[in-house]
């Protein structure tokens, strides 16, 4: 038998100094030229931490003991902080977390994209950063060890499922009801066979979607529905695909989301993309438009469009707004979100944004002003077409700072614009999500 290639462990604790936070949150040091990469450090703080795993590039570790405190760290807020995954933060104030994810923007854009925008915007921060969650996927298992159904995300760095009681990152409606899903599963005829519950709500609905991997009999419908009416939650059940979703009373939610600055109603089905933070989305538009500064004669595009999450505000002072996205089921949603608004001046698209776009037929208009908000993937395949459409201004709405620092390089030194101003929006606080914003300009 071969000998094992695994790495031993030291054994003994070590003490040292944090340099930097990494951009998963946590402490980085560094022993004899080697990053350590430390859950639970803050920067500058001098900590005792135990050796979780050595490889051959980095090793990892786990706080034992803080000697020197950081001025930035806070008492967790959540008493499963360290062993739920859902959250890497709360151990940092607020302000100290917006200020690293500040940070970590400005560092991908000189590392990855070599540009530097020439104004860093305030951070866009709401103050609820608790309850803020509405959507969400929640694991679900049967243990049998424990003899109990477990509820919540993963455990950090582990495919199990954490042993919670409640969620303060959750929305209250689903976060402080942890044990009573748990519970509810545990009761059904099929507790091994529910695997996950996706959250999605409005701001006056919530759908919890149970995934079923065998379908509930009758006395697991009953219990179901019961939970949903004693908790004002519509319960909905998954078996397949996602054309298997479907509420299980038969009478499907009506989940909205309100703009009142653009007095619009959002509708959504369960398992479309919405933002997860609605408070902060209401800021992020309003900051988006601005930082377009749309006016009556303009004609703009929207790529990634999703179902009008910003196509509809635009429309309010836009002569006209094009909203292109790869999902027709989200294009489908968007058209009627203008239709049930009273928004004519609105077009939409259904089309790969990662594919050809030449024989499209709104890449024959012109448009002054373009707003991107892709997914983590970024937005490269579409770049090389927008001085091509006439764009003189684009805003760039992005969840993750890698991808948008890359795409920022490819507009600044291949496209000829100018990157006027970029900052972070807290979508996800106590996470080490940046979600962020910027402003190019097409060069004179």
């Amino acid at each position: 038998m071969g000998r094992s290639r695994r790495r031993k462990l030291p054994q003994d604790p070590v003490t040292i100094t944090i340099d930097a936070l990494s951009h998963d949150g946590r402490g980085v040091a560094h022993i004899d030229g080697k990053a350590v990469f430390i859950h639970g450090a803050l920067p500058g703080e001098t900590v005792s931490f135990k050796y979780t795993r050595v490889q051959k590039k980095f090793d990892e570790g786990e706080v034992l003991e803080v000697h020197e405190r950081s001025s930035v760290r806070v008492d967790p807020h959540c008493e499963h902080f360290g062993l739920c995954g859902g959250c890497s933060l709360q151990h940092m104030s607020a302000e100290a977390q917006v200020e690293s994810k500040q940070q970590a923007l400005l560092d991908a854009f000189q590392r990855i994209g070599k540009v530097t925008p020439g104004s860093v915007l305030p951070p866009l921060i709401n103050s609820n950063t608790f309850g803020y969650r509405r959507k969400a996927r929640l694991g679900a298992k049967f243990v049998i060890k424990k003899g109990k159904v477990l509820v919540g995300f993963r455990e950090r760095g582990s495919p199990y499922v954490a042993d919670l009681t409640r969620c303060e990152v959750l929305h209250p409606k689903v976060g402080h009801l942890i044990e009573p899903l748990a519970a509810l599963i545990e009761s059904l005829s099929i507790k091994e066979q529910v695997p996950q519950i996706e959250m999605a709500m409005g701001d006056t609905q919530c759908v919890l979607i149970f995934r079923v991997l065998s379908l509930p009999d009758k006395n697991d419908e009953q219990l179901l529905l019961k939970f949903g009416e004693a908790h004002a939650i519509a319960i909905y059940t998954q078996s397949g695909g996602p054309d298997t979703v479907s509420p299980l009373s038969g009478e499907a939610a009506d989940l909205t989301y309100e703009l009142p600055a653009y007095d619009l109603a959002m509708h959504f089905l369960p398992n479309d993309f919405t933002q997860v933070n609605s408070d902060l989305n209401r800021l992020m538009i309003a900051h988006a438009l601005e930082l377009l500064a749309i006016e009556s004669d303009d004609h703009v595009l929207d790529l990634f469009c999703g179902l009008g999450n910003f196509t509809l505000p635009m429309a309010r002072s836009a002569a006209g707004v094009v909203g292109v996205e790869g999902e027709s089921g989200l294009v489908a949603r968007a058209r009627e979100n203008a239709e049930r608004n009273g928004i004519g001046n609105t077009r939409y698209f259904t089309a790969n944004l990662y594919d050809s776009l030449e024989k499209e037929p709104w890449m024959r208009e012109k448009f002054e002003k373009v707003l991107l908000d892709p997914p983590r993937s970024g937005a490269m395949e579409v770049l090389e077409h927008l001085p091509k459409l006439g764009a003189k201004r684009i805003v760039y709405v992005s969840c993750y700072p890698g991808t948008l620092a890359r795409d920022a390089g490819e507009l600044v030194h291949k496209h000829g614009y100018e990157l006027i101003s970029a900052g972070v929006m807290d979508m996800f606080p106590h996470t080490a999500h940046v979600e962020s914003i910027a402003l190019f300009e097409k060069r004179k």
